[in-house]
């Protein structure tokens, strides 16, 4: 049989099938053609050598925000995919029904990347985001309409995964929990899961965990005072525990203000890893201190999350989370997307939302990736762009765009 592609020489690691050897990938027609030991390179038209690389699904990032030019805190998922291994980026609540029709047309079905996307239960969806301007989209319960948020859903069915509410005195003002409550019921109505942020009170995260059902999302589970899941002395916070008994979904969710070392490590040290480690990555952070899933992945790993278990939290999890098995895996017959990654050693410092370091002494980058069956490479090359990340918090949001995707 002759291949598109060859992926030969590399440590192929599927956590939804246990499969981690040295094995060669074949892609054929979009799809996983062939997974062997050994793999005759004359039987393919391109083949990529992958020695002393990992070989694993394609990262499927939960928590991102794409609609780039649309939104303010949005950014390009094709220029950040190959860079961050990222074969699905899934926009989390970006727009609402009132402008889902223009994400869809204008950057869902433009991208070379796949895009999917929870619909925020404000019909405005994330308008008003910046350094220099912040409302919140669910300060206003007029904008919070079930019956509209269900109706888009329906309508783009195709590419929705669940609804998106953010809880919080910056996201909602002086709402309370009314917001998670409507965002509650257009989910039931749908009958998909609900992705809830916390931010700072109110209302408090004893509010919020309770009204959580099985396989709806906890995001930003690892997020600072106030509204930590761990008390002052480290210990986990008892309705932390009890939504993971629940069968709540814990996603990190990192972004600009989301993730703390310290919380994280109280969390780890009792035994509550995330299910999830995406990146929330928009253009308040996508130059730190989140950068990308990639980035987000190796903190975990500094952390001493095994290898295994990051990658199956970018993977196989997120894709359990969305319904999407046929994502997040490597299986012969499968979809063809896969990224190949490199865990490259030195001297690595990272930062967290709170501005804490923490050196490691390995991380994980990209080297690109296959979407479709067709290879895209990395070309961004070694940067090393978290030694230099610098916060921006004087800076209007015209300049930060400009600085991003350039002078219009």
């Amino acid at each position: 049989m002759q291949f598109d592609l060859l992926i030969k020489g590399g440590r192929v690691i599927d956590p939804a099938s246990g499969l981690d050897a040295p094995r060669d990938l074949a892609i054929a027609d979009g799809h996983v053609a062939a997974i062997e030991a050994a793999i005759d390179a004359e039987h393919a038209t391109q083949v990529i050598d992958a020695r002393d690389c990992l070989v694993t699904p394609g990262l499927i990032d939960l928590h991102s925000h794409v609609y780039w030019g649309g939104t303010s805190l949005g950014v390009d998922a094709d220029r950040l995919a190959a860079k961050s291994g990222t074969t699905t980026f899934i926009d989390a609540g970006s727009a609402g029904a009132g402008n889902f029709l223009g994400f869809r047309r204008h950057v869902i079905e433009r991208s070379r990347v796949r895009i999917l996307a929870y619909v925020n239960i404000s019909f405005a969806g994330i308008f008003g985001f910046a350094q220099t301007v912040s409302v919140g989209e669910c300060s206003d319960l007029r904008l919070c309409e079930p019956r509209e948020t269900v109706a888009a859903v329906r309508e783009h069915a195709d590419v929705v995964v669940g609804v998106k509410v953010r809880s919080g005195k910056h996201a909602g003002g002086t709402s309370g929990i009314a917001p998670v409550d409507l965002a509650l019921e257009a989910a039931d109505q749908a009958g998909l899961p609900l992705m809830a942020h916390i931010d700072e009170p109110p209302p408090g995260r004893s509010e919020v965990l309770p009204r959580l059902r099985r396989g709806d999302i906890l995001t930003h589970c690892f997020r600072p005072f106030p509204n930590a899941p761990v008390f002052a002395s480290g210990a986990v916070r008892p309705d932390m525990r009890l939504a993971r008994e629940r069968g709540v979904i814990f996603d990190i969710g990192h972004g600009m203000g989301s993730f703390d070392f310290e919380v994280a490590k109280a969390m780890l040290g009792e035994g509550l890893a995330p299910d999830v480690i995406s990146s929330d990555v928009h253009l308040y952070c996508v130059d730190g201190p989140a950068f990308d899933i990639v980035v987000c992945m190796s903190k975990l790993m500094a952390l001493g999350m095994p290898l295994v278990e990051v990658l199956r939290a970018a993977t196989q999890r997120p894709a359990e989370a969305i319904a999407r098995p046929e994502l997040g895996t490597l299986k012969v017959g499968g979809i063809g997307d896969v990224a190949v990654l490199r865990q490259q050693a030195g001297r690595f410092t990272f930062v967290d939302a709170v501005g804490a370091s923490l050196v490691a002494d390995q991380r994980l980058v990209s080297e690109g990736i296959v979407i479709g069956g067709t290879w895209w490479p990395n070309d961004a090359g070694d940067q090393n762009e978290t030694e230099r990340f610098e916060p921006h918090a004087h800076h209007t949001h015209v300049e930060v765009a400009a600085r991003h995707f350039g002078h219009g």
